[in-house]
C-alpha cells in the first residue's frame, strides 16, 4: 500500500520492481559470497548474473498458486536462470531476503526524510531572522500571559526540529542493520562470513543476534521517531491554526489567486495546509502503535508483523515525506501580521506587566503575597473594563507608597520584556547552519 500523498522520489522505494531489485540483489550477493567461499561454481555465480530477471505479472501469477511471494520470485527467476538456479537461496530462509530488504528500504527513506527536515529547518530559521524582534502576546491555557517575539516562537520550532533530525539519524542507524542467518538465527545452513559480505555490500550492518528474524524492537524505534516528527509537526500546524482564527488573525497560510475556501462561503480563506498536517500526524502515530504491537511475536517468528509492515512502511515515511514538504512551503509563504500582533497584545490594557509589577513591588519591601494582592486587584478590574492597567495601579493609593507614576513606567516597558531574546537566539542558532 502506496498513499496516495506520496511523491516520486520515495514512492519508488516501495514500488514493487525496486523490492524485487533488492530482492535479486540479494540472492546474487549471497551467491558471490559462496564462490568466494569455494562452495558454488564462479560459473554459476556468472551465469545468474547474466540470466537472472523477473515479470512482476508472472511473480503474480506463480503467487496465485503457491501464496508464498518469496517462492514466487524465486521460481520466476528460475524459469529464466536455468539449471544454476540450484545454487540460489542456498541456506537462506524467506526472512532473510525480507528483513534486509525491509532494512535497505527504511534506510533509503530515512535519507529522503532527513532531506526535506533540513529545508524545513532552514525555512523555520529564515522566517525566525526575520521576526526575531516583532512583539507578540504569549499565551498560556490560551489566555495572555506576557509578550515574546514571533521569531522566538519559530526558535522553539527550530530547536525542536534540530532534536528531530538527529532522533531521525539514530533511528536510520538502528534499523539499518540485515541478517542472513537461516531458519532460526543460528547459520545452521550458511557461513556468518556471508551476511557480512552481503550487508556490507547492501551498506548496512549485520545484526548481532536474529532469530528468523531481524528483531521489531528496532522498527519499532524507527517508526515511533517519525511520529514524533509528526507529532511536532501536528504541534506547528496547530499553532498556526489558532493563529489564523478570524478574531486572532496574526498569521496566515498564503492563499493564491483563484484559490477556494468553501462551496458555501466564497469569504473563506481557511487553513487547510495545517488542518491537513493534523490529520495526517493521527496516522502516522497510529501506525507507531502497530510498531510497537510487532514487537511480541511468538518463539523466534510469527507472520503478524508482516502484513503490518507492508502497510506502515510506506504510508509512515511516504506521508511523512509528504508532510515536510507541505508545512516548508506553507512556513516559506505565510503571511505574518504583526499590526495584528500589537492590537492583540493591547486587548488586555498592558495586563502582560503584571509579574513585572509584581516584583518591583518585592524589591521596594513588600511581602510577595501583600505585592500579589495588590497586583491582582487592580488586574481583576482591567479585566472587568474599568481601566487599563497602568492607569489603575497609578491611581492606587497602597501602591503609590512603593512605586511612582515614573517608577511604573519604568517598569511597564516592552524592551524589558524582551531584553535577553538575543541571547536566546545565540544560544539557539550557535554553531548551526
Amino acid at each position: 500500500m502506496i498513499s496516495r500523498y506520496s511523491l516520486p522520489e520515495l514512492t519508488k522505494i516501495w514500488e514493487p520492481e525496486n523490492k524485487f531489485n533488492i530482492w535479486l540483489k540479494i540472492e546474487i550477493l549471497v551467491c558471490e559470497a559462496l564462490a568466494k567461499r569455494g562452495e558454488i561454481p564462479l560459473s554459476a555465480v556468472a551465469e545468474i548474473k547474466k540470466k537472472a530477471k523477473f515479470d512482476i505479472k508472472r511473480i503474480d501469477e506463480i503467487e496465485k498458486e503457491v501464496k508464498h511471494d518469496v517462492i514466487a520470485f524465486l521460481t520466476c527467476v528460475s524459469e529464466n536462470v536455468g539449471e544454476a538456479n540450484r545454487y540460489m537461496h542456498l541456506g537462506l530462509t524467506s526472512s532473510d531476503v525480507l528483513d534486509t530488504t525491509l532494512a535497505v528500504q527504511l534506510k533509503e527513506s530515512a535519507k529522503l526524510i532527513l532531506k526535506e527536515l533540513e529545508c524545513f529547518r532552514d525555512a523555520v530559521k529564515e522566517q525566525a531572522f526575520l521576526h526575531k524582534d516583532v512583539p507578540t502576546i504569549g499565551r498560556s491555557h490560551g489566555i495572555h500571559a506576557e509578550p515574546l517575539t514571533f521569531g522566538l516562537k519559530l526558535a522553539v520550532w527550530y530547536e525542536e526540529i534540530c532534536r528531530n533530525i538527529n532522533r531521525l539519524k539514530r533511528a536510520k542507524e538502528c534499523i539499518a542493520y540485515g541478517q542472513l542467518s537461516g531458519a532460526v538465527g543460528t547459520f545452521s545452513n550458511i557461513d556468518p562470513t556471508v551476511e557480512e559480505y552481503v550487508c556490507k555490500k547492501l551498506g548496512l550492518k549485520p545484526a548481532p543476534v536474529s532469530t528468523q528474524i531481524v528483531q521489531r524492537d528496532r522498527h519499532a524505534e524507527f517508526f515511533t521517531t517519525l511520529a514524533i516528527i509528526a507529532g511536532s509537526i501536528d504541534k506547528f500546524a496547530t499553532e498556526i491554526r489558532h493563529l489564523q482564527r478570524t478574531e486572532v488573525l496574526e498569521v496566515e497560510e498564503f492563499f493564491s489567486k483563484g484559490q477556494k475556501g468553501s462551496s458555501a462561503m466564497p469569504h473563506k480563506r481557511n487553513p487547510i495546509i495545517s488542518e491537513q498536517m493534523c490529520g495526517l500526524a493521527r496516522v502516522i502515530r497510529a501506525n507507531s502503535i502497530a510498531a510497537m504491537e510487532n514487537v511480541a511475536l511468538w518463539h523466534e517468528r510469527d507472520i503478524s508483523h508482516s502484513s503490518v509492515e507492508r502497510v506502515i512502511g510506506p504510508d509512515s515515511t511516504t506521508l511523512l515525506h509528504y508532510m515536510l514538504r507541505k508545512m516548508t512551503g506553507l512556513v516559506k509563504k505565510m503571511l505574518v501580521y504583526p499590526k495584528n500582533m500589537r492590537i492583540n497584545m493591547e486587548v488586555t490594557g498592558g495586563l502582560y506587566y503584571s509579574q513585572s509589577v509584581l516584583l518591583a513591588l518585592v524589591r521596594k519591601g513588600l511581602s510577595r503575597e501583600d505585592a500579589y494582592s495588590l497586583v491582582q486587584r487592580n488586574a481583576m478590574k482591567a479585566w472587568e473594563g474599568k481601566g487599563t492597567f497602568i492607569s489603575l495601579l497609578k491611581k492606587d493609593s497602597e501602591i503609590k507608597k512603593y512605586l511612582s507614576g515614573k517608577d511604573l513606567d519604568n517598569v511597564c516597558n516592552m524592551k524589558g520584556q524582551l531584553k535577553n531574546i538575543d541571547k536566546i537566539f545565540k544560544r539557539v542558532f550557535k554553531n548551526k547552519k
